[in-house]
């Protein structure tokens, strides 16, 4: 049974992330990206990683899919001319993902299981320790400054991102918060008497 499960979310997988390549809607491509995303969470449960997988099913597909979602749905973006842009760079997408193929065959032609490796994760995960138990303690015990460290990269990455994008134009009207939290009542709104039959 767990081995009819691991080959129906390996082919799930499989065929969510071609799907999402090849689809020619947005919002297909889209949903077959939650089947893989779905598939991958079923396959982290097979390898006892349920903590994982509900991130991966809370994180990615409750919160991210559903953005992506939106804004391709209320962006009016023009899909046929991207794609077409995208025609003109098949020749280098294709030569790219060949010499990515080749150095994944290298790889796993030389690959070999650690005999130690076992040992090795039984030290860090005891069998008595269950696997959110051993996560934390893993990640806020063992490799405390490599996250925090790593939390501290993203958190530049983002200030980056914002100054990198932030712009100052001149010809847009900016909220100018002082000036309305002093303004005078009395002088932010005149009455007209208008007589019937009359403009201002």
């Amino acid at each position: 049974m767990i081995a009819f499960a691991f080959y129906l979310f390996a082919v799930s997988a499989i065929t969510g992330g071609l799907f999402t390549v090849i689809s020619r809607q947005p919002v297909h491509s889209v949903l077959w990206l939650i089947l893989a995303f779905l598939s991958s969470a079923g396959l982290f449960v097979l390898l006892g990683a349920e903590f994982v997988a509900m991130l991966l099913v809370i994180v990615y597909v409750g919160a991210v899919m559903v953005l992506f979602v939106f804004v391709v749905m209320m962006l009016d973006v023009d899909f046929a001319a991207l794609k077409a842009e995208m025609a003109r760079y098949m020749p280098l997408a294709l030569l790219i993902g060949l010499i990515l193929l080749m150095q994944f065959v290298m790889v796993f032609g030389v690959w070999e299981s650690n005999a130690a490796a076992e040992s090795l994760r039984a030290q860090v995960m005891p069998e008595d320790r269950h696997n959110i138990e051993a996560l934390g303690l893993i990640l806020y015990d063992h490799y405390f400054l490599l996250f925090q460290l790593a939390g501290l990269i993203l958190l530049v990455a983002m200030i980056g991102a914002i100054v990198l994008t932030l712009r100052h134009r001149s010809d847009v009207r900016r909220q100018d918060v002082l000036a309305q939290m002093w303004r005078d009542p009395a002088k932010a709104m005149e009455l007209k008497d208008v007589k019937p039959g009359q403009g201002l």
